[in-house]
């Protein structure tokens, strides 16, 4: 109790506990009010599939149990409501509609059907799913038109053999036409440093007088620098100007400007921003946010403020996304009060409160050793209802072992532990081990099993880890049988060490 209390210097454990259930149900009902529900009546389908909200829920439950009751579906229906789940992302829903939907033999099933269904499954099952449903497609139409996903999918897992099987087997059916197909295998050649590759890809493009787009041109542009240099991205940025089918806009700009930064020619990077600020859109923001930060690279605080007061003036609203991009671009540069008055801004009018960009400034603070400044945005973040992440509690462990306040780093540091079956974070192994050795001075044995049991549950339990522990049994006269089991089970070799300090156990329980 002291301990926390010690973490409160403006509020009490009250209020704390207090403003953090307000939080959870701040969070809960902003969760709630994102889904638009079309229709509040209990006989309306649509309502039913939308309201399922949890994954654990089955839409084909729901489906099933409509048309027992004799009620009516039809396809077109089924189409607009898939649709409308995955706008809510609710992609394990959309696949059980689509696969009763399939199921139904009065349907007619269309080719868009087919794709949307490879679609759902890849991002809510596995690609092996995906692939077995692929392969047994009614109709070469139906792969045609789905094969796009599947060909993306070997490209995020940077498997170039299936990528390249695919688009032989596709090609033979006369599917490669767009730019599309040829994009992706370029993306993937750049992605695993095939460089060469790509301008292969871009010649057989031309031989087969497949037509380029903006992003072939940008691939190429990349490809070019990393095998020959900024003198040749010059040439392919030319014959970009002569093509007519294509307008250059400001992402091949950004391309150009990083590749000039790259060689170190910061004159002509600026040059080329400058000229992409000319062709951004005026009605969303994509595009912004690419400029910012490739200012920000060239140390241009000028540009980037330029950019951002210019973003603003979008009619469109700002996301979180768009406000951690602006910090952490000035946090970079330095100036640290400009990114304050930002984040200002977005607490004035945010609907929920997102911790990741007040952890921007908690970063910030505990970097610059300001542990002070760091307490008071955390509780402030509390009391505004955020909710602490894996990243909030990394921050504050970091800040804390820093400053020896040991007590506070074990106090977020199974905060943090509770987080983790949510995410991959683990604590660096410059934490474990200042953890470590706090808590065999603490001789505190209930924190020591706690670590250890966690430790377990996540597979990092090792001999040095156990040793500790041993090393604290033995301090206070505790038998050690039960740790060795758990050593054992670890299948965790014993080293000499170790068998000295379970005999010193021994002895010091038999006297």
């Amino acid at each position: 109790m002291a301990m926390i209390r010690s973490l409160l210097p403006r509020l009490s454990l009250h209020e704390l506990r207090t403003s953090f259930l307000r939080g959870i149900s701040s969070n809960n009902l902003s969760a709630s009010s994102f889904h638009d529900y079309t229709s509040n009546r209990d006989d309306d389908l649509k309502s039913k599939l939308l309201s399922l909200v949890y994954p654990r829920r089955n839409a084909t439950t729901v489906l099933q149990n409509w048309v027992t009751q004799g009620r009516k579906v039809s396809i077109y229906d089924l189409r607009e409501i898939s649709k409308q789940l995955v706008q809510r992302r609710r992609y394990k829903h959309a696949l059980e509609v689509m696969k009763w939907m399939e199921a139904q033999s009065r349907f007619q099933i269309s080719e868009t059907d087919h794709a949307l269904r490879l679609e759902l499954t890849i991002k809510a099952t596995t690609l092996t799913e995906a692939e077995d449903y692929f392969t047994n497609l009614p109709n070469i139409a139906s792969q045609k038109a789905s094969y796009l996903h599947l060909l993306n999918s070997y490209v995020r897992e940077k498997d170039t053999k299936k990528a390249e099987s695919l688009m032989i087997k596709m090609n033979s059916y006369g599917a490669n036409v767009t730019p599309h197909p040829f994009n992706s295998m370029m993306k993937l050649y750049i992605a695993t440093s095939q460089f060469d590759l790509v301008l292969s890809i871009i010649s057989q493009m031309k031989q087969s007088k497949r037509p380029r787009n903006v992003l072939s041109y940008n691939l190429w542009m990349t490809a070019s620098f990393e095998l020959y240099g900024d003198k040749y991205v010059n040439m392919v940025y030319n014959e970009m100007l002569n093509d007519k089918n294509v307008k250059i806009g400001w992402s091949s700009l950004c391309t150009l400007a990083h590749i000039y930064m790259k060689s170190g020619h910061t004159d002509k990077a600026s040059l080329a921003l400058r000229d992409a600020e000319n062709k951004l859109s005026s009605y969303n923001h994509f595009g912004y946010f690419f400029l910012i930060t490739n200012y920000a690279s060239l140390k241009d605080k000028e540009g980037v403020m330029r950019v951002w007061e210019a973003c603003k003036r979008v009619d469109r609203k700002l996301t979180c996304a768009n406000y951690m991009c602006i910090m952490l671009c000035l946090v970079k540069l330095g100036d640290v009060k400009e990114a304050e008055k930002i984040f200002v801004e977005w607490e004035s009018q945010c609907i929920r409160y997102d911790v990741r960009v007040s952890n921007i400034l908690l970063g910030c603070y505990v970097r610059d050793n300001l542990m002070d400044k760091a307490e008071a945005l955390h509780f402030q973040t509390l009391e505004k209802g955020g909710c602490p992440n894996y990243k909030t509690w990394e921050i504050l462990m970091e800040g804390y072992v820093r400053n020896e306040s040991m007590e506070k780093a074990v106090f977020a540091m199974k905060n943090g532990f509770k987080m983790l079956k949510h995410c991959d974070w683990r604590p660096s192994p410059v934490i474990v081990e200042s953890i470590l050795q706090y808590l065999e001075k603490s001789g505190n044995l209930e924190d020591g099993k706690w670590f250890l049991k966690v430790f377990r549950d996540l597979n990092l339990a090792s001999l040095h880890v156990y040793q500790v522990l041993i090393r604290m049994h033995v301090a206070k006269g505790k038998a050690v049988g039960e740790i060795v089991k758990l050593m054992e089970d670890d299948k965790i070799d014993v080293d000499d060490e170790t068998m000295t300090l379970v005999e010193a156990s021994q002895m010091g329980s038999l006297s």
